[in-house]
Protein backbone atom coordinates (compact mmCIF):
# COMPACT_ATOMS: atom_id res chain seq x y z
CA UNK A 1 0.00 0.00 0.00
CA UNK A 2 1.47 3.56 -0.89
CA UNK A 3 1.58 5.91 1.56
CA UNK A 4 0.77 9.57 0.26
CA UNK A 5 3.37 11.96 1.19
CA UNK A 6 1.89 14.98 3.77
CA UNK A 7 2.09 18.10 1.74
CA UNK A 8 5.02 20.62 3.27
CA UNK A 9 3.67 21.97 6.10
CA UNK A 10 5.43 25.39 8.46
CA UNK A 11 8.21 24.28 10.87
CA UNK A 12 8.44 25.81 13.87
CA UNK A 13 11.35 24.57 16.14
CA UNK A 14 11.13 27.88 18.58
CA UNK A 15 8.58 30.04 20.30
CA UNK A 16 8.86 33.37 18.01
CA UNK A 17 10.52 35.66 18.20
CA UNK A 18 13.44 32.48 18.37
CA UNK A 19 16.52 33.67 20.64
CA UNK A 20 18.78 34.80 17.31
CA UNK A 21 16.00 36.35 16.33
CA UNK A 22 15.20 38.66 18.96
CA UNK A 23 19.41 39.41 19.52
CA UNK A 24 19.34 40.71 15.86
CA UNK A 25 16.08 42.81 16.36
CA UNK A 26 17.43 44.42 19.88
CA UNK A 27 20.66 45.02 17.15
CA UNK A 28 18.65 46.60 14.71
CA UNK A 29 16.64 48.60 17.09
CA UNK A 30 19.55 50.27 17.86
CA UNK A 31 21.30 51.46 14.92
CA UNK A 32 18.79 50.98 11.92
CA UNK A 33 16.56 54.39 11.02
CA UNK A 34 13.45 54.47 13.24
CA UNK A 35 11.52 54.77 10.39
CA UNK A 36 11.38 51.01 10.26
CA UNK A 37 8.05 49.91 11.30
CA UNK A 38 8.88 46.23 12.14
CA UNK A 39 5.45 44.41 12.36
CA UNK A 40 6.10 40.71 12.83
CA UNK A 41 9.03 39.56 14.95
CA UNK A 42 11.00 37.57 11.94
CA UNK A 43 14.81 38.07 10.37
CA UNK A 44 15.06 35.54 7.79
CA UNK A 45 18.18 33.36 7.06
CA UNK A 46 17.70 31.96 3.42
CA UNK A 47 14.08 30.55 1.33
CA UNK A 48 13.47 27.97 -1.07
CA UNK A 49 10.48 28.79 -3.34
CA UNK A 50 7.58 29.78 -1.11
CA UNK A 51 9.27 28.96 1.96
CA UNK A 52 11.17 31.27 4.10
CA UNK A 53 13.33 30.42 6.83
CA UNK A 54 14.65 32.68 9.97
CA UNK A 55 17.90 32.34 11.53
CA UNK A 56 16.39 30.31 14.08
CA UNK A 57 15.36 27.88 11.61
CA UNK A 58 11.58 28.52 11.96
CA UNK A 59 10.29 27.64 8.42
CA UNK A 60 7.09 29.73 7.25
CA UNK A 61 4.69 29.67 4.15
CA UNK A 62 5.34 33.16 2.95
CA UNK A 63 1.66 34.58 1.69
CA UNK A 64 2.71 37.92 1.09
CA UNK A 65 6.15 37.97 -1.03
CA UNK A 66 8.04 40.70 0.28
CA UNK A 67 5.08 43.37 -0.67
CA UNK A 68 4.23 41.18 -4.10
CA UNK A 69 7.65 41.39 -5.17
CA UNK A 70 9.26 38.01 -5.08
CA UNK A 71 7.46 36.77 -8.29
CA UNK A 72 9.37 33.76 -8.67
CA UNK A 73 9.31 32.84 -4.99
CA UNK A 74 12.96 32.74 -3.42
CA UNK A 75 15.88 31.30 -4.73
CA UNK A 76 14.70 30.96 -7.90
CA UNK A 77 17.33 28.76 -10.07
CA UNK A 78 16.73 30.25 -13.01
CA UNK A 79 16.76 33.53 -11.55
CA UNK A 80 19.86 32.86 -9.66
CA UNK A 81 21.68 31.18 -12.65
CA UNK A 82 20.56 34.97 -14.68
CA UNK A 83 22.19 36.64 -12.29
CA UNK A 84 25.55 34.95 -11.31
CA UNK A 85 25.74 34.78 -15.06
CA UNK A 86 25.86 38.63 -15.46
CA UNK A 87 27.57 39.40 -12.33
CA UNK A 88 30.49 37.64 -13.58
CA UNK A 89 30.40 39.82 -16.98
CA UNK A 90 30.14 43.68 -15.57
CA UNK A 91 27.53 44.79 -12.92
CA UNK A 92 27.35 48.70 -13.60
CA UNK A 93 27.91 50.55 -16.96
CA UNK A 94 25.44 53.13 -16.35
CA UNK A 95 22.87 53.20 -18.63
CA UNK A 96 21.96 56.87 -19.37
CA UNK A 97 25.80 56.78 -20.91
CA UNK A 98 25.94 53.89 -22.44
CA UNK A 99 23.38 51.33 -24.25
CA UNK A 100 23.54 48.16 -23.06
CA UNK A 101 22.21 45.17 -24.92
CA UNK A 102 20.69 43.17 -21.98
CA UNK A 103 18.47 46.53 -21.19
CA UNK A 104 17.99 47.05 -24.68
CA UNK A 105 16.24 43.34 -25.30
CA UNK A 106 14.17 44.03 -21.76
CA UNK A 107 12.98 47.01 -23.05
CA UNK A 108 11.72 45.39 -26.37
CA UNK A 109 10.48 42.01 -24.37
CA UNK A 110 8.53 44.76 -22.15
CA UNK A 111 7.08 47.06 -24.76
CA UNK A 112 5.41 43.77 -26.55
CA UNK A 113 2.90 43.44 -23.63
CA UNK A 114 1.37 46.50 -24.31
CA UNK A 115 1.93 47.69 -27.34
CA UNK A 116 -0.76 47.74 -29.55
CA UNK A 117 -0.80 48.00 -33.98
CA UNK A 118 0.29 51.19 -34.69
CA UNK A 119 1.35 52.57 -31.70
CA UNK A 120 5.18 52.02 -30.54
CA UNK A 121 6.46 52.69 -26.71
CA UNK A 122 9.00 53.36 -24.94
CA UNK A 123 11.23 52.26 -21.65
CA UNK A 124 13.16 54.33 -19.41
CA UNK A 125 14.17 52.01 -16.48
CA UNK A 126 14.98 53.59 -12.88
CA UNK A 127 15.75 51.58 -9.28
CA UNK A 128 12.04 51.32 -7.90
CA UNK A 129 8.51 52.27 -8.00
CA UNK A 130 8.70 55.96 -6.19
CA UNK A 131 11.08 56.56 -8.88
CA UNK A 132 9.09 55.37 -12.20
CA UNK A 133 6.14 57.52 -10.36
CA UNK A 134 8.53 60.42 -9.87
CA UNK A 135 9.46 60.14 -13.55
CA UNK A 136 5.67 59.69 -14.74
CA UNK A 137 4.60 63.18 -13.22
CA UNK A 138 7.74 64.59 -14.83
CA UNK A 139 6.74 63.37 -18.58
CA UNK A 140 3.01 64.41 -18.40
CA UNK A 141 4.17 67.59 -17.59
CA UNK A 142 6.58 68.26 -19.83
CA UNK A 143 4.57 66.83 -22.68
CA UNK A 144 1.70 68.98 -22.12
CA UNK A 145 3.25 71.88 -20.46
CA UNK A 146 0.48 71.88 -17.61
CA UNK A 147 1.03 71.15 -13.44
CA UNK A 148 -1.77 69.53 -12.14
CA UNK A 149 -1.67 66.10 -10.94
CA UNK A 150 -4.92 63.90 -9.67
CA UNK A 151 -4.56 60.90 -7.91
CA UNK A 152 -6.91 58.58 -5.29
CA UNK A 153 -7.71 58.67 -1.97
CA UNK A 154 -6.28 55.15 -1.12
CA UNK A 155 -3.97 55.15 -3.22
CA UNK A 156 -0.15 54.24 -2.95
CA UNK A 157 2.97 55.79 -5.18
CA UNK A 158 6.05 55.51 -3.03
CA UNK A 159 7.77 57.58 -0.24
CA UNK A 160 9.90 59.91 -2.30
CA UNK A 161 8.61 63.65 -2.28
CA UNK A 162 6.27 63.51 -5.24
CA UNK A 163 4.93 60.19 -4.39
CA UNK A 164 4.12 60.83 -1.09
CA UNK A 165 2.28 64.00 -2.57
CA UNK A 166 0.27 61.44 -4.60
CA UNK A 167 -0.09 59.08 -1.93
CA UNK A 168 -3.53 58.74 -0.64
CA UNK A 169 -3.41 55.94 2.02
CA UNK A 170 -2.02 57.37 5.35
CA UNK A 171 -0.87 60.42 6.47
CA UNK A 172 1.59 59.72 8.38
CA UNK A 173 3.29 59.43 5.01
CA UNK A 174 3.20 63.28 4.88
CA UNK A 175 3.23 64.09 8.38
CA UNK A 176 5.91 66.95 9.63
CA UNK A 177 7.30 66.58 5.58
CA UNK A 178 5.65 69.82 4.20
CA UNK A 179 5.54 70.86 1.46
CA UNK A 180 4.81 68.60 -0.85
CA UNK A 181 4.78 68.90 -4.50
CA UNK A 182 2.33 71.46 -5.51
CA UNK A 183 -0.82 71.15 -7.98
CA UNK A 184 -1.93 67.67 -6.45
CA UNK A 185 -5.72 67.09 -6.07
CA UNK A 186 -7.31 63.53 -4.84
CA UNK A 187 -10.52 62.40 -5.76
CA UNK A 188 -12.06 59.18 -4.47
CA UNK A 189 -11.21 55.62 -5.44
CA UNK A 190 -14.18 53.11 -6.26
CA UNK A 191 -14.63 50.50 -3.70
CA UNK A 192 -17.63 48.60 -4.78
CA UNK A 193 -17.95 47.59 -1.15
CA UNK A 194 -17.65 50.70 0.04
CA UNK A 195 -18.98 52.99 -2.15
CA UNK A 196 -18.17 56.84 -2.59
CA UNK A 197 -20.14 60.00 -3.05
CA UNK A 198 -23.44 58.52 -2.21
CA UNK A 199 -23.01 55.98 -4.64
CA UNK A 200 -23.71 52.19 -5.08
CA UNK A 201 -21.55 49.26 -5.81
CA UNK A 202 -23.11 49.06 -9.40
CA UNK A 203 -22.89 53.10 -9.67
CA UNK A 204 -19.48 53.97 -7.75
CA UNK A 205 -17.00 54.20 -10.83
CA UNK A 206 -19.55 56.70 -12.75
CA UNK A 207 -20.48 58.45 -9.54
CA UNK A 208 -15.92 59.48 -9.22
CA UNK A 209 -16.02 60.19 -13.07
CA UNK A 210 -19.03 62.67 -12.27
CA UNK A 211 -16.97 63.60 -9.65
CA UNK A 212 -13.91 64.80 -11.71
CA UNK A 213 -16.06 66.55 -14.08
CA UNK A 214 -17.74 68.64 -10.89
CA UNK A 215 -14.25 69.72 -10.08
CA UNK A 216 -13.09 70.66 -14.29
CA UNK A 217 -16.94 72.64 -13.54
CA UNK A 218 -15.49 74.79 -10.77
CA UNK A 219 -12.03 74.01 -9.17
CA UNK A 220 -9.80 72.96 -11.63
CA UNK A 221 -9.31 74.17 -14.84
CA UNK A 222 -9.34 70.66 -17.04
CA UNK A 223 -6.72 72.68 -19.82
CA UNK A 224 -4.20 72.68 -16.83
CA UNK A 225 -4.63 69.04 -15.35
CA UNK A 226 -1.47 67.50 -16.59
CA UNK A 227 -2.47 63.50 -15.51
CA UNK A 228 -4.39 61.76 -13.92
CA UNK A 229 -2.47 59.02 -11.74
CA UNK A 230 -4.66 55.43 -11.00
CA UNK A 231 -3.55 52.17 -9.52
CA UNK A 232 -6.23 49.91 -11.36
CA UNK A 233 -6.78 47.52 -8.85
CA UNK A 234 -5.78 49.52 -5.86
CA UNK A 235 -2.73 47.52 -3.46
CA UNK A 236 -2.16 50.07 0.26
CA UNK A 237 -6.27 51.08 0.24
CA UNK A 238 -7.06 47.58 0.59
CA UNK A 239 -6.68 45.65 -2.63
CA UNK A 240 -9.58 46.62 -4.34
CA UNK A 241 -11.03 46.00 -8.13
CA UNK A 242 -12.76 49.14 -9.30
CA UNK A 243 -15.89 48.11 -11.31
CA UNK A 244 -15.64 47.07 -14.93
CA UNK A 245 -16.59 50.76 -16.40
CA UNK A 246 -14.26 52.86 -14.73
CA UNK A 247 -11.13 52.86 -15.91
CA UNK A 248 -12.53 53.50 -19.48
CA UNK A 249 -14.87 55.79 -18.97
CA UNK A 250 -11.78 57.28 -17.14
CA UNK A 251 -9.75 56.70 -20.26
CA UNK A 252 -12.60 58.66 -22.45
CA UNK A 253 -12.82 61.33 -19.68
CA UNK A 254 -8.58 61.71 -20.19
CA UNK A 255 -9.24 61.89 -24.17
CA UNK A 256 -12.12 64.77 -23.61
CA UNK A 257 -9.32 66.85 -22.05
CA UNK A 258 -6.47 66.16 -23.34
CA UNK A 259 -5.26 64.58 -20.39
CA UNK A 260 -2.49 61.89 -19.84
CA UNK A 261 -3.60 58.44 -17.98
CA UNK A 262 -0.69 57.34 -15.82
CA UNK A 263 -1.20 53.68 -14.52
CA UNK A 264 0.53 52.59 -11.87
CA UNK A 265 1.52 48.44 -12.03
CA UNK A 266 4.20 48.65 -9.33
CA UNK A 267 2.39 45.96 -6.74
CA UNK A 268 -0.72 44.91 -9.19
CA UNK A 269 1.45 44.04 -12.32
CA UNK A 270 3.84 41.62 -13.82
CA UNK A 271 1.83 38.56 -13.72
CA UNK A 272 0.01 39.15 -10.53
CA UNK A 273 -3.50 39.38 -11.20
CA UNK A 274 -3.80 36.89 -14.05
CA UNK A 275 -2.31 39.23 -16.94
CA UNK A 276 0.89 40.61 -17.42
CA UNK A 277 -0.48 44.07 -16.22
CA UNK A 278 -3.96 44.38 -14.13
CA UNK A 279 -4.95 47.20 -16.67
CA UNK A 280 -5.43 44.31 -18.81
CA UNK A 281 -8.74 42.77 -17.52
CA UNK A 282 -10.91 45.87 -18.59
CA UNK A 283 -11.05 47.27 -22.34
CA UNK A 284 -8.65 50.06 -22.13
CA UNK A 285 -5.00 51.18 -23.01
CA UNK A 286 -3.14 54.03 -20.32
CA UNK A 287 -0.70 56.51 -21.71
CA UNK A 288 2.17 56.04 -19.34
CA UNK A 289 2.62 52.81 -17.46
CA UNK A 290 5.06 52.30 -14.03
CA UNK A 291 6.17 49.31 -13.21
CA UNK A 292 8.49 47.84 -10.30
CA UNK A 293 8.20 45.23 -7.63
CA UNK A 294 7.80 42.54 -9.23
CA UNK A 295 9.58 43.12 -12.52
CA UNK A 296 12.95 41.25 -11.55
CA UNK A 297 11.90 39.16 -8.58
CA UNK A 298 13.63 41.00 -5.77
CA UNK A 299 16.33 42.77 -7.26
CA UNK A 300 15.94 46.78 -7.59
CA UNK A 301 14.53 47.33 -11.07
CA UNK A 302 11.32 50.00 -12.14
CA UNK A 303 10.68 50.68 -15.59
CA UNK A 304 8.16 53.94 -16.70
CA UNK A 305 6.61 52.72 -20.25
CA UNK A 306 4.67 55.42 -22.47
CA UNK A 307 3.79 55.90 -26.14
CA UNK A 308 6.46 56.68 -28.02
CA UNK A 309 4.21 59.48 -29.14
CA UNK A 310 4.30 60.46 -25.10
CA UNK A 311 8.15 59.90 -24.56
CA UNK A 312 8.74 63.39 -26.08
CA UNK A 313 11.63 64.96 -23.22
CA UNK A 314 14.56 65.75 -24.62
CA UNK A 315 17.80 64.13 -24.23
CA UNK A 316 19.49 64.84 -20.66
CA UNK A 317 16.06 65.82 -18.85
CA UNK A 318 16.06 62.86 -16.93
CA UNK A 319 18.32 59.96 -16.21
CA UNK A 320 19.43 57.47 -13.21
CA UNK A 321 22.67 56.45 -12.35
CA UNK A 322 21.77 52.43 -11.73
CA UNK A 323 18.26 52.70 -13.09
CA UNK A 324 18.65 49.71 -15.32
CA UNK A 325 21.16 47.78 -13.59
CA UNK A 326 22.42 45.02 -15.70
CA UNK A 327 21.99 42.43 -13.02
CA UNK A 328 18.68 43.29 -12.21
CA UNK A 329 18.24 43.33 -15.98
CA UNK A 330 19.32 39.86 -16.01
CA UNK A 331 16.64 39.09 -13.04
CA UNK A 332 13.66 40.28 -14.94
CA UNK A 333 14.75 38.74 -18.03
CA UNK A 334 14.73 35.46 -16.08
CA UNK A 335 11.43 36.58 -13.96
CA UNK A 336 9.40 37.11 -18.03
CA UNK A 337 10.96 33.94 -18.63
CA UNK A 338 9.14 32.61 -16.30
CA UNK A 339 5.73 34.91 -16.88
CA UNK A 340 6.16 34.54 -20.23
CA UNK A 341 6.18 30.15 -20.13
CA UNK A 342 9.83 30.20 -22.19
CA UNK A 343 10.57 28.44 -19.09
CA UNK A 344 7.97 26.56 -16.77
CA UNK A 345 8.52 26.14 -13.50
CA UNK A 346 7.59 22.58 -12.17
CA UNK A 347 3.57 22.30 -10.82
CA UNK A 348 2.81 25.67 -12.42
CA UNK A 349 1.28 24.82 -15.98
CA UNK A 350 2.28 26.57 -18.93
CA UNK A 351 3.38 29.77 -17.07
CA UNK A 352 3.21 31.64 -14.09
CA UNK A 353 0.60 34.20 -15.17
CA UNK A 354 -1.83 31.15 -16.06
CA UNK A 355 -0.93 29.48 -12.44
CA UNK A 356 -1.51 32.82 -10.68
CA UNK A 357 -4.88 32.80 -12.50
CA UNK A 358 -5.55 29.14 -11.30
CA UNK A 359 -4.81 29.26 -8.03
CA UNK A 360 -5.92 32.74 -7.21
CA UNK A 361 -9.26 30.72 -8.41
CA UNK A 362 -9.02 28.47 -5.95
CA UNK A 363 -7.56 30.67 -3.25
CA UNK A 364 -11.19 33.24 -3.67
CA UNK A 365 -13.03 30.38 -3.92
CA UNK A 366 -12.28 28.84 0.00
CA UNK A 367 -12.04 32.47 0.90
CA UNK A 368 -15.85 33.29 0.08
CA UNK A 369 -16.40 29.46 2.07
CA UNK A 370 -14.63 30.84 4.91
CA UNK A 371 -16.80 34.31 4.51
CA UNK A 372 -19.93 32.30 4.95
CA UNK A 373 -18.87 31.37 7.75
CA UNK A 374 -17.41 33.70 9.71
CA UNK A 375 -19.84 36.95 9.84
CA UNK A 376 -16.58 39.36 11.11
CA UNK A 377 -15.09 38.79 6.84
CA UNK A 378 -17.06 41.53 5.25
CA UNK A 379 -15.88 41.12 1.94
CA UNK A 380 -13.47 38.61 -0.15
CA UNK A 381 -12.05 40.42 -3.71
CA UNK A 382 -9.19 40.91 -6.29
CA UNK A 383 -8.04 38.65 -9.00
CA UNK A 384 -4.97 36.06 -9.85
CA UNK A 385 -2.61 36.06 -6.47
CA UNK A 386 -3.65 39.74 -5.84
CA UNK A 387 -6.71 39.13 -3.24
CA UNK A 388 -7.67 41.22 -0.21
CA UNK A 389 -9.34 39.93 2.80
CA UNK A 390 -11.88 42.45 4.93
CA UNK A 391 -12.30 42.36 8.96
CA UNK A 392 -15.60 44.22 9.88
CA UNK A 393 -17.39 44.83 13.20
CA UNK A 394 -21.05 43.76 13.46
CA UNK A 395 -22.27 47.37 11.83
CA UNK A 396 -19.92 46.65 8.58
CA UNK A 397 -17.36 49.21 9.63
CA UNK A 398 -13.72 48.37 9.38
CA UNK A 399 -12.60 45.88 11.94
CA UNK A 400 -8.81 46.80 12.29
CA UNK A 401 -7.91 45.72 15.88
CA UNK A 402 -9.49 42.40 14.72
CA UNK A 403 -7.40 42.09 11.46
CA UNK A 404 -4.71 43.00 13.20
CA UNK A 405 -5.06 40.20 15.87
CA UNK A 406 -6.20 37.69 13.00
CA UNK A 407 -2.76 38.60 11.16
CA UNK A 408 -0.79 38.22 13.84
CA UNK A 409 -2.38 34.78 15.00
CA UNK A 410 -1.79 33.71 11.43
CA UNK A 411 2.35 34.49 11.29
CA UNK A 412 2.70 32.34 15.22
CA UNK A 413 0.79 29.75 12.82
CA UNK A 414 3.65 29.26 10.46
CA UNK A 415 2.21 32.11 7.53
CA UNK A 416 3.95 35.23 6.91
CA UNK A 417 1.47 37.70 5.56
CA UNK A 418 0.87 41.79 5.77
CA UNK A 419 -1.61 44.03 6.12
CA UNK A 420 -3.32 46.56 4.14
CA UNK A 421 -5.54 49.30 3.45
CA UNK A 422 -8.02 49.73 7.34
CA UNK A 423 -8.41 46.62 8.12
CA UNK A 424 -7.54 43.65 5.43
CA UNK A 425 -5.12 41.29 4.84
CA UNK A 426 -3.61 41.06 1.56
CA UNK A 427 -3.11 37.73 0.13
CA UNK A 428 0.29 38.59 -2.58
CA UNK A 429 2.38 35.46 -2.11
CA UNK A 430 4.98 34.40 -5.12
CA UNK A 431 3.45 33.22 -8.58
CA UNK A 432 4.76 29.92 -8.18
CA UNK A 433 2.36 28.82 -5.06
CA UNK A 434 0.91 25.55 -6.05
CA UNK A 435 -2.50 24.62 -5.30
CA UNK A 436 -1.48 22.49 -2.44
CA UNK A 437 0.96 24.97 -1.02
CA UNK A 438 -1.93 27.24 -1.48
CA UNK A 439 -4.71 24.79 0.56
CA UNK A 440 -1.70 24.57 3.09
CA UNK A 441 -1.96 28.40 4.05
CA UNK A 442 -5.76 28.43 3.69
CA UNK A 443 -6.23 25.74 6.33
CA UNK A 444 -3.89 27.95 8.85
CA UNK A 445 -6.02 31.07 7.90
CA UNK A 446 -9.25 29.01 8.56
CA UNK A 447 -7.60 27.57 12.16
CA UNK A 448 -7.21 31.26 13.08
CA UNK A 449 -10.61 32.51 11.81
CA UNK A 450 -11.77 29.86 13.82
CA UNK A 451 -10.48 31.34 17.42
CA UNK A 452 -11.49 34.82 16.48
CA UNK A 453 -15.43 33.60 16.52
Amino acid sequence: MTTLAKPRQPELKTSLPGPKTASIMERDSQHLSTSYMRPYPFVPDHGEGVWLTDVDGNTMLDFFAGIAVSTTGHAHPHVVKAVQEQITKFTHVCLTDYPQEITTSLAERLVKHVEKPGEKWRVFFSNSGAEAVEAAVKLARNHTGRQHIISTMGSFHGRTYGAITLTGSKTKYKRGFGPLLPAVSHVPYPNPFRPPLGSTPETCGQAVLDHIEGLFVGILPADEVAAIIVEPMQGEGGYIVPPADFLPGLRALCDKYGIMLIFDEVQAGMGRTGKMFSFQHFDVQPDIITSAKGIASGMPLGALLAKESVMTWPVGSHGSTYGGNPVAAAAAHSTLDLLEGKVQHPGCGANLMDNAAEVGAFIMAELKKMQAEFPFLGDVRGAGLFIGLEFVKPDGSPDGALRDRASMAMFERGLLNLDCGEAVIRISPPLILTREEAATGLEIMRETLRTLK
